[in-house]
């Protein structure tokens, strides 16, 4: 069976780009890892999204999945690994050893964490050191914690961590915290975050978990250990991007370029949107917006193409 689409990704861009293809009556298929993405593994609260004053990530990725279903959206969870384009086509390889093929492909497969290359760092994934906080958060208890990153996550990170945990330490590596007027507002009122500013950690320590982790004072040279039980990096993420390289450019950054107007890459048939591709704003009704012009575009080109494909066939 060949499809007409494949979206890779579940996330906001990916969801809205499938409920638009859907209704074009061709036929779509979403694999992806999970539904929701960084809504659903990032998002603690959301409070600039049309339709809700506030809103949880599971929640609103929760909902997402419902309008899937209520569509009959076809949803293969599983990872891609790499795409080849083929003739009029392309095939799409997954980490499970499937191979899918589709006439065209909307890539949404959003970013990844960024790894601190710390020692200590990989050792002590899953044992202490996390990069999803609503994931793991509520297994640190009671217990001193670390949150690396004083950007917008960073500091949502501390907020939500401390409603379960003893203290949590925002460490940020440059003179002031980047993340906005109101986050930065909203830690002042707590009395379980301390943010060390001028912070950069070397190395996260412990035996069987997380024990402690050093940092360097940038203002004295001074280098410091802090106790903690936890550590949660925030450091920024990097477009999840691997598996298509060499198909399709990409920026220094490694996010895929594209055509603003219409997402599309520089292979015909394929396209980027949300976090994975260029541009400056990284929100969720700006990928949503993407995904819109995506999936009317694939159309388009699935409308302009339909003889060729029939002949292909033949």
């Amino acid at each position: 069976m060949v499809y007409d689409l494949i979206i890779i990704g579940g996330g906001p861009a990916g969801v809205t780009a499938a409920i638009y293809a859907v209704r074009q009556n061709i036929r779509v298929g979403v694999i992806t890892k999970n539904i929701g993405g960084q809504v659903l593994e990032k998002a603690v609260e959301i409070e600039n999204y049309l339709g809700f004053s506030k809103i949880s990530g599971e929640k609103l990725s929760g909902l997402f999945e419902q309008q899937l279903k209520e569509n009959k959206i076809e949803v293969i969870l599983e990872e891609v690994v790499k795409i080849e384009k083929k003739n009029t086509g392309f095939l799409i390889f997954t980490k499970e050893g499937k191979i899918y093929e589709t006439y065209s492909a909307i890539i949404a497969s959003g970013s990844n964490p960024r790894s601190l290359n710390i020692p200590g760092e990989a050792e002590f994934l899953g044992r202490g050191v996390s990069y999803c906080v609503i994931c793991d958060g509520p297994l640190f208890k009671g217990k001193k914690v670390a949150v690396i990153g004083g950007g917008n996550a960073g500091l949502e990170a501390a907020l939500f961590l401390s409603s379960y945990v003893q203290m949590v330490y925002i460490l940020e590596i440059q003179k002031e915290m980047s993340a906005t007027r109101e986050n930065q507002e909203k830690i002042k009122g707590s009395q379980k975050i301390e943010v060390i500013t001028s912070a950069r950690v070397l190395k996260i320590q412990g035996e069987n978990f997380v024990k402690s982790l050093v940092y360097q004072d940038l203002r004295t040279g001074e280098e410091k250990e802090l106790v903690v039980g936890g550590v949660f990096i925030e450091s920024g993420r990097v477009p999840a991007t691997q598996f298509v390289a060499g198909l399709v450019s990409c920026n220094e950054k490694g996010e895929i370029i594209v055509k603003e107007e219409n997402c599309q890459t520089g292979v015909e048939g394929l396209f980027a949107v949300g976090d994975c591709r260029n541009g400056k704003y990284k929100q969720i009704i700006t990928a949503a917006a993407d995904g819109v012009k995506a999936a009317l575009s694939a159309f388009e080109y699935l409308r302009k193409n339909n003889q060729t494909f029939k002949n292909e066939q033949n």
